[in-house]
């Protein structure tokens, strides 16, 4: 096992060799058992709708146990990109060429053998259908080498873009149940894939996934892994009565609260994923299209506040967005150890130069009123966060901002669709160039029109040259070059501007089940949601007692 604490390599997507899976899992276990985590972000019921790959924005929680990528991001050993469902892979043509050769052990839940044609298919979707490419693909043909071989083309070198085939957004679905259906209305529920569980029962208020005894990673330890909604508050009285097992769910006090009434079996963990919380602005209409009003809002964002309130001193994100624990070698040294303090005199200074005013709580030029909103989702309980930010911005700069927190479905949907002004969003990836490819213009959409990755409708010629050239190159050197030239831009042209560093926050009670990792000292990063992470944690797991 590795420490999480290694810096990032480059893109770690060239830099992998051989073939990797799961671990062995442990033996003994009982004959029955469960497993079971509670949703916090999922409302208060489900819908059944398995179609990971279609339009809709209302879905079935962690699919991501029944469907799988073909590679993983591992975050224990700097972000490389290792083997799933794809046991090897190769660039060519200057990287324009990717062949990628399958696992061939791998079986569908029904029994039929999982092959290139299911992947050609499944990648070949989000070309087809761009309603369909919510994980923002870059590539522009995919074609069958043999049965267990794919090529993937790309119009220019893309080294970099790897780690788009580990997003749990770009699933493998079996082609001979897929292709017959009509994509945009079928709700799949009764889903089939390679993962580790099937759906074996389905309640608004409790989904049961069963345990494959035929998954091609191992035998797992428990039986049944079952899903219930909750909300933050009542969690932490459920861990606390140990009537559930993992959750993932920030806890301000945790430390003391949790923790502390019983440290060998009340875990609370924090594992960096190398990204912050921000505000993104909507730089597609105004006033977020003018630099200055980004700026002074940036300049005061009370940042301190806010991880005072988490409780979580010493957070606060530099101007970079990148997590300088994981990026400290590949950070502008201008930038290091920077935390933007409140400084209402610059931001005022900026509004001014903008020719902007603050009249009654609206920005205020030529003749027109603005008067911004910031959304944030409210099942994550950010409302006091956001309280904070909108209290700073009346008091430095006389500005009123109104509230607008969503549950988490109306959330996401306001913000692909650029129906907001700011945004508590969280901007993060597993690598620089995964932390700022979202910036680039090939993902913007009109507002109104859902977005993959430009919510915040940024469109900069030099952003969209300096992404394509890390695109472009495996030479660490230039890579690191590049970088501190998005680092630049970011920190001058704000079109996001970061609060605290993000961190995957994970509620463990193990007075049933041991094994679990540590932020010291980890394979697999134990977050419900992030598909083989979340397999691997689950293979490694023992029932306490055997």
């Amino acid at each position: 096992m590795r420490s999480r604490w290694r810096a990032l390599t480059v893109v770690g997507a060239v830099l992998v060799a051989g073939c990797s899976g799961p671990a062995a899992n442990p033996a003994g276990t009982a004959a029955d058992t469960s497993i079971v985590y509670a949703k916090t972000d999922g409302g208060t019921t489900f819908v059944r709708n398995y179609n990971v790959m279609g339009p809709a924005t209302d879905k079935a929680p962690n699919a991501e146990l029944v469907y799988e990528p073909l590679m993983r991001v591992d975050y224990g050993d700097g972000g490389v990109v290792k083997p799933w469902l794809a046991q090897s892979w190769a660039f060519s043509a200057q990287g324009k060429v990717l062949t990628i050769k399958l696992r061939t052990d791998v079986k569908w839940s029904d029994g039929q053998k999982f092959t290139a044609d299911d992947a050609v298919y499944s990648l070949g979707l989000p070309i087809e259908k761009k309603d369909f490419s919510i994980a923002g693909v870059t590539y522009k043909s995919v074609t069958k080498v043999d049965d267990s071989s794919v090529k993937v083309s790309f119009a220019e070198p893309s080294y970099a873009t790897l780690n788009q085939f580990a997003n749990i957004l770009l699933p493998m679905v079996p082609k001979h149940l897929w292709a017959s259906q009509n994509l945009n209305t079928w709700t799949n529920p009764d889903p089939v894939g390679t993962g580790p569980f099937t759906v074996k029962e389905f309640k608004p208020q409790q989904i049961t996934l069963g345990a494959r005894s035929d998954y091609w990673g191992g035998k797992l330890p428990m039986t049944t892994f079952k899903i219930v909604p909750t909300a933050p508050e009542a969690l932490k009285a459920q861990l606390l009565k140990g009537e559930l097992d993992w959750a993932s769910a920030g806890w301000a006090n945790g430390e003391q609260e949790y923790v502390a009434k019983d440290p060998d079996k009340h875990l609370y963990q924090l594992y960096s994923n190398g990204g912050a919380m921000s505000v993104l602005f909507n730089t597609g209409k105004a006033p977020f299209d003018d630099v200055h009003v980004r700026r002074a809002l940036a300049l005061t964002v009370n940042r301190t506040a806010v991880v005072t309130t988490l409780q979580r001193p010493g957070t606060e994100a530099g101007p970079t967005g990148l997590s300088e624990q994981l990026f400290g070698d590949w950070l502008d040294p201008a930038y290091k150890g920077q935390v933007q303090k409140v400084d209402a005199d610059a931001a005022k200074a900026e509004l001014a130069k903008g020719g902007w005013t603050i009249d009654n709580g609206a920005l205020v030029k030529d003749g027109k009123r603005y008067q911004p909103s910031i959304l944030f989702n409210a099942d994550w309980g950010w409302g006091s966060y956001a309280d904070i930010l909108i209290n700073t911005w009346k008091q430095t700069l006389g500005l009123t901002v109104k509230s607008a927190g969503q549950p988490s479905a109306g959330y996401y949907d306001k913000q692909n669709l650029g129906q907001f002004d700011l945004a508590a969003s969280s901007t993060g990836g597993a690598s620089v160039y995964g932390v700022y490819r979202f910036l680039s213009s090939q993902y913007l959409t009109p507002i109104g029109k859902s977005a993959t990755l430009d919510q915040g409708r940024w469109n900069d010629p030099e952003t969209d040259k300096i992404i394509r050239a890390m695109e472009r190159t495996d030479n660490v050197g230039e890579l690191k070059s590049l970088g501190k030239q998005l680092q630049k831009i970011v920190v001058d042209e704000v079109p996001f501007s970061p609060i605290y560093n993000n961190f995957y926050f994970i509620d463990i009670n193990s007075t049933r089940w041991t094994g679990w990792p540590t932020p010291q000292k980890f394979d697999a990063i134990p977050f419900p949601g992030m598909g083989p992470d979340t397999t691997l944690t689950l293979l490694n797991l023992q029932r306490r007692g055997n």
